[in-house]
């Protein structure tokens, strides 16, 4: 599960990403991740209005598949990372039939200069593997985290990162950590599938 201890109103901000993104990637965007403001959206196509018709095992597999390449590119083998897999979330377009997957996790347990290696590993590494990076910078939030954000441009999918280490406008971080959070656009489930007894 993730660390009770991750701080900075994360369990918040979790929510407020499956809010947004749920109207985010239901139209044109899929890059509305944690705290965005609507502002920064992606513009590209996703999945389309009606969605690519794919079975929800299947469509954890494939956020399963996007979260080992981001760990892949930030190696760091020796950091903790959180355990909890993709979980779905119903798109407010069409909730009985549409939905994605949401897939936060953090590495920790290192010390900060290697998480900022890390950090930085998966910035020059995101385009060589087919990723746009669409936003790299300190965030709106008070601490004024580093944060990037990537689309794929091969898959309806995002990712948002963010760098929590000690600095001068956040203090000392009690638990340095990279946080990820992986977004698929909406997927359209299989005839006969009951979105409610899905997680």
């Amino acid at each position: 599960m993730i660390s009770p201890s991750l701080g900075r109103s994360w369990g918040s901000r979790l929510g407020i990403a499956v809010a947004v993104v749920a109207l985010s990637l239901t139209g044109t965007g899929c890059s509305n991740t944690m705290d965005h403001q609507a502002d920064t959206a992606a513009t590209h196509e996703m999945a389309g209005p009606k969605g690519t018709v794919l079975d929800v095992d299947k469509a954890r597999e494939k956020a399963k598949g996007v979260s080992s390449q981001i760990y892949d590119l930030i190696n760091l083998p020796s950091a903790k990372v959180t355990e909890p897999g993709p979980s779905i979330s119903t798109c407010e377009q069409d909730p009985e039939h549409l939905y994605q997957t949401v897939h936060p996790w953090s590495v920790y347990g290192v010390p900060e200069d290697e998480l900022k290696a890390g950090f930085q590993r998966l910035r020059d590494g995101l385009p060589g593997k087919g990723w746009k990076i669409v936003r790299y910078g300190p965030n709106k939030s008070r601490n004024k985290t580093l944060e990037l954000t990537a689309d794929s441009e091969t898959e309806p999918f995002s990712v948002d990162a963010e760098l929590w280490v000690s600095s001068p406008t956040a203090g000392r971080e009690k638990e340095p950590k990279i946080l990820i959070n992986i977004v698929s656009g909406c997927w359209r489930a299989p005839k006969g599938t009951d979105l409610n007894t899905q997680y």
